[in-house]
């Protein structure tokens, strides 16, 4: 997934004709502490909330002041993981995003970011999930996926995390089903270690166990 495809139009950037009040109301609006300033689709930089409050003068045109733009974007055709990157680092809650020749685009929220982030990751997909720990002489995520389509399931995300001073690797794998009891088994039989599972719906509870007995003595 790519910037162009998660940009929102719906965010209207600041003007340096518009008053400190004007971006700070907008800030609001969307809930936002940082927005482009943007002048006929010319890029001139990020505005943060905090610079803003500083202000005593709130009617005083953004052109008048002295606050720091900064010069933070992505172009249309980065990757969803680059805007995470550029939000992480540089604490932000909007990423601006310009076309090739570096005009304003659009902007990427960090709502837009977890709604696309969330579909990266089949979030909103029902599935089970189960975190390998491996070492990463093991990661062979195609062997993997092997044991996994064995099992009649189809891997819907996955997600690889290296430690610090560490050769062992955490892998979390989204499948598409729930009751992963038998492909947990599977995994385990390659010698995989199962760190922890979530959303299998076979829970050994015992209601099995009664549920054939009460069978048993309806068929006596």
């Amino acid at each position: 997934m790519f910037a162009q495809e998660i940009i929102s139009n719906a965010i209207t950037p600041i003007k340096t004709d518009d008053t400190v009040q004007k971006a700070l109301d907008r800030m609001n609006e969307f809930k936002l502490k940082h927005m482009p300033v943007v002048n006929d689709a010319q890029f001139l930089g990020l505005l943060a909330e905090d610079d803003l409050l500083e202000i005593r003068d709130h009617e005083v045109l953004i052109k008048d002041v002295s606050v720091n733009l900064l010069n933070a974007f992505v172009f249309n055709n980065a990757h969803t993981y680059d805007v995470v990157k550029l939000l992480s680092t540089l604490k932000l809650t909007a990423v601006p995003v310009l076309d090739q020749q570096k005009n304003y685009a659009g902007l990427i929220s960090i709502n837009n970011i977890i709604d696309s982030v969330a579909e990266l990751y089949a979030v909103s997909e029902p599935g089970g999930i189960i975190v390998l720990e491996i070492s990463n002489r093991d990661n062979s995520l195609a062997h993997i996926a092997q044991i996994v389509e064995a099992d009649n399931a189809q891997i819907l995300s996955s997600y690889v995390n290296s430690f610090e001073d560490s050769t062992r690797l955490e892998v979390t794998l989204k499948v598409n089903k729930t009751e992963i009891t038998s492909l947990v088994a599977s995994l385990e039989r390659y010698n995989y270690q199962v760190k922890e599972v979530y959303n299998n719906t076979q829970v050994d509870d015992g209601s099995q166990e009664r549920f054939d007995s009460f069978m048993n003595y309806l068929n006596v």
